[in-house]
This record gives C-alpha cells, sequence and structure tokens, in this order.
C-alpha cells in the first residue's frame, strides 16, 4: 500500500518528462517563464512546449498536442484560456500522468461550474490525474521543479500541500528567509479531483517527508481526512493552516477556491482526536513547521517546564507571561541550581533564577564561553524540558568579538549534547532592523541551522512553535499510554 502511493506519485515530484501548455513565440507569457525557472532549478529531463502552429519555443522543439509528445508526459503545465483546457485533456490519450491546471474561471465561479465538472470529466477521459485547476504549480526540490522564483534547491523534509497558490508562494519565499527546506509543495486551487487528502497520504508515505503542512479552506471529504490522520496516530506532526474558520472567512473562501469551508469547531475536534496541529497565521505555521524540521519530539517527558538565558530583562518578563499563556512554565529555579549559579560570582547585574539574564558583559566573559558553566547548572539542576536562548544582537554590536556570538552557541550545544533528549535548545535572535545587523542576523541563522537549532525573531514566535511542539508530544504520551 505504501509503495502503491509512493510509485503512484513518484512521476509527479520527480517527472522525467515535463509538457507546457501555454507558452508563446514571443516568450513573455507565464509557461515561458515556467520552462525558464525549471531550467535555471537545474532540471535535465524532457520539456515539451505544447503549441497549435509554433515550430519551436525558447529553443525546444513545440507539439501540437499532449499525445504528440515523442514520451509520454509525467507532468503537464497548463495555462491557457479554460474553455480550451477541457479539450486539451481529451486528445492526450492516457499519455500524461499528472496534469496541473493554472487557468482560473472554473469553480471559484458561478459561472465556471459547470466548466469544472467538463474539465475533471476530460482528465479521467484522457486516463490522467488532475491538479487545480485555478492554482499555481508544482515546487519538487529532488524533481528540481518550481513554480516560484525563490526557494531553496535542497531537498529536505518538509512537505506542503496549499489550496492557494498565492499562499503556497509566501510560504516558499518566507520558509526559505527562516531556513525551512522543503520534499515538496503542490497547490491545489479547486481540487476538481487530486486533494489535500490524497498528498497528506502521498506525504505519510514518502521517507523523504519528516513533517506535513497543509493550508485548506475545505476538506472535499472531511471524514476521509479524518480517517487518513486518524489512521497515521501522528508517526509525522501534521501543522494544519485552516482558512475560513470565521463567517467572514467563509465567505471568502467560497469566492476564492469555490470552497464551502464547514464549521470551525469541527477542525478544532479534528486536531484533538487525530494529534494534527492547529495554527492561525502564516508566520505561526512556518515557525511550527521550523520546530518539527529541526527537532525531535520528546513524548516520554512533553514539554513543560522552559528556562530562559540570555540577556534583555524585560524581554525575558515578557516572554515569562507570553510562554505562561501558551500552557509553558518559565518557574524560579529551586534552590540547589540558585546556590550552584550564584557560586560562579557572575558580575552584577545578572539574574541567576529562572529567567537567567546575563547583561553582555557577563555573556562576553571568557568570549561567551562562561554561558557553557551557566548552561551545565541549568540543564543539571534545574533540569528544563527546553532552553531558549535569546540574544539581543543590537547591544553586542561594538562591544564583543565577532566569535562571542559562535561561543555562545557552541557551548549550548556543548552541553545539549552532555544530555541528550532532555531538552529542546532554541534560539532568538533578535534585531532592531538595522540593515547591517540584519544581514550579521541572516548570516548567524545560516549557522546555527548548520546544526539543527531553530532559529526565531521574537520569543513570541519560539513560544508558539514550542507549545504546538508540546501538543504534539503529548498526544503522542497519550497514544503510548494506551497502545
Amino acid at each position: 500500500m505504501v509503495e502503491d502511493v509512493i510509485e503512484r506519485f513518484k512521476p509527479l515530484f520527480e517527472p522525467r518528462t515535463v509538457a507546457v501548455v501555454g507558452a508563446s513565440t514571443r516568450g513573455a507569457a507565464l509557461p515561458n517563464i515556467f520552462i525558464r525557472r525549471i531550467r535555471e532549478f537545474g532540471y535535465t529531463g524532457e520539456i515539451y512546449p505544447i503549441h497549435p502552429s509554433a515550430q519551436e519555443i525558447d529553443g525546444l522543439r513545440a507539439y501540437r498536442g499532449l499525445g504528440d509528445t515523442p514520451q509520454p508526459v509525467d507532468y503537464a503545465y497548463i495555462a491557457i484560456a479554460a474553455a480550451q483546457v477541457a479539450p486539451l485533456l481529451r486528445e492526450a490519450r492516457g499519455r500524461v500522468r499528472f496534469a496541473q491546471v493554472i487557468s482560473s474561471g472554473f469553480g471559484e465561479v458561478d459561472e465556471g461550474k459547470a466548466l469544472q465538472e467538463e474539465l475533471a470529466a476530460a482528465a479521467r477521459d484522457g486516463g490522467m490525474r488532475l491538479i487545480g485547476p485555478n492554482c499555481l504549480g508544482l515546487y519538487t526540490p529532488r524533481g528540481r521543479v518550481t513554480f516560484a522564483e525563490i526557494g531553496p534547491e535542497e531537498v529536505g523534509g518538509v512537505g506542503i500541500v496549499s489550496q492557494s497558490g498565492g499562499l503556497g508562494t509566501d510560504i516558499i519565499r518566507r520558509g526559505f528567509a527562516r531556513g525551512l527546506k522543503f520534499s515538496g509543495l503542490v497547490t491545489v486551487g479547486n481540487c476538481a479531483d487530486i486533494g489535500p487528502n490524497d498528498l497528506l497520504q502521498f506525504y505519510f508515505a514518502d521517507p523523504q517527508t519528516k513533517v506535513i503542512g497543509m493550508y485548506i479552506e475545505a476538506a472535499k471529504d472531511g471524514r476521509q481526512l479524518f480517517e487518513i490522520l486518524r489512521g497515521a496516530r501522528a508517526v509525522k506532526p501534521v501543522v494544519i493552516l485552516k482558512g475560513g474558520r470565521t463567517s467572514q472567512g467563509r465567505a471568502a473562501a467560497v469566492s476564492h477556491t469555490g470552497s464551502l469551508a464547514g464549521d470551525d469547531r469541527a477542525w478544532v475536534a479534528l486536531s484533538k482526536q487525530t494529534g494534527c496541529v492547529l495554527v492561525e497565521t502564516l508566520d505561526e505555521f512556518i515557525d511550527t513547521l521550523l520546530m518539527f524540521q529541526a527537532l525531535q519530539p520528546q513524548p516520554q517527558h512533553p514539554t513543560q517546564r522552559v528556562a530562559l538565558f540570555g540577556n534583555g530583562g524585560g524581554a525575558s518578563v515578557l516572554a515569562t507571561d507570553c510562554f505562561a499563556r501558551l500552557g509553558l512554565n518559565v518557574e524560579p529555579f529551586a534552590r540547589e541550581a540558585v546556590d550552584a549559579l550564584a557560586a560562579l560570582k557572575l558580575p552584577p547585574g545578572t539574574s541567576i533564577t529562572n529567567p537567567v539574564d546575563a547583561p553582555v558583559g557577563t555573556l562576553q566573559q571568557d568570549d561567551g564561553r562562561v554561558a557553557e558553566k551557566i548552561l551545565e547548572i541549568i540543564y543539571a539542576r534545574g533540569r528544563p524540558e527546553a532552553l531558549v536562548m535569546h540574544l539581543n544582537l543590537s547591544a553586542f554590536v561594538g562591544r564583543t568579538k565577532p566569535e562571542v556570538l559562535d561561543n555562545l552557541v557552541q557551548a549550548a550545544l556543548r552541553v545539549q549534547a552532555r544530555y541528550p533528549g532532555q531538552a529542546h535548545f532554541v534560539l532568538v535572535l533578535r534585531s532592531d532592523g538595522e540593515p547591517a545587523l540584519e544581514e550579521r542576523k541572516r548570516s548567524f541563522r545560516a549557522r546555527a541551522l548548520e546544526f539543527g537549532v531553530p532559529v526565531y525573531d521574537e520569543m513570541v514566535n519560539a513560544g508558539c512553535a514550542l507549545s504546538a511542539l508540546q501538543r504534539h508530544e503529548r498526544f503522542l504520551n497519550v497514544r503510548e499510554s494506551n497502545a
């Protein structure tokens, strides 16, 4: 069964042949841009432009129809007028595996509903699976195919299905900036044939995918979605960003993809009963995916006790409030840990309860290696289930050596290695937006991610993602207890 699902979708995620319908001889149409993008992305398979009369497009031999290409087509990218698509698909004669229809004017508008039914029937007659219509495309690093202008080339473990094309682009671009690496992303639009459930089954079966993210406006078969998630028993984290959770949002979803969004209470129940994580914003979606990409859930001791360590007392106080509201405890250490920290005789102004607030003057002692002594005590005697190191970068500018920040993180990683599986390590890098500082932050984020450390811009972002991780861990804990 698992092998069947993987084999069925392999031509989509690793296509050997790509047909492009709608490319212009003048080279300015969206399909022409798609051809250029997949070439730049490193696609090495065959590309077949489809055009009724042209002999050549973008230096590639053109063909009159999908049934005329030298080899069968694994993936067809189609962006032509809505009324022209169905006849084109019927002429494929079983020679296309997957067709993605970018064109709009179908089920998202009243006058296009009948046309969408005709489109789905034409795909069946043509012997293919249909993605869309009314979407933007496919992004698969392993197959070197992308509709997006910017995206990581490295194959990662985050698999995405998005009912919105524009939001799919945002997920790729923003996710890339924050360190996400993808196993694939498919925009499904109106879901005339293939929908979120189909791709969810693939991502569960796919060994490359470690965490699954879904932007959904509606599930055509909510019962099947429930059964898939329940059957998987949270073996992989699933993060769902649900559009249309309010009455106004449901109205917007109908006009966007022609979707009937459903009752929000059903989605909350789905989350509780299956262990999927329901989030409310795009930022929270990306932050949560990053947390699951970097950290291994610890269901044997779900995250509850959190230690905060860094510079910036006010930020720690606000974070403590935020974490408490999220169900995470930032409680003062027991006397044993406080006495051990006091014995270090840290400079005045250093707070040694939890949060541990250390001015830059403290953190730069021994070029930042003092953090190892502090963290050793926190891990050994404070015994947190998560440690959040927060660094206000602007306070370091012009006052410390460049290597201090690296040494701080390296110290934390060494302590982490001595206490495997005890605590999640999360890094928050705060800045004031000054361009040079932002560039330094990007560089430092990249280095931290190389060590598997998730990096966040603010404490609240880290807190929300940790809370999502906690919910997943608790579900796994209950599942294992009942096994």
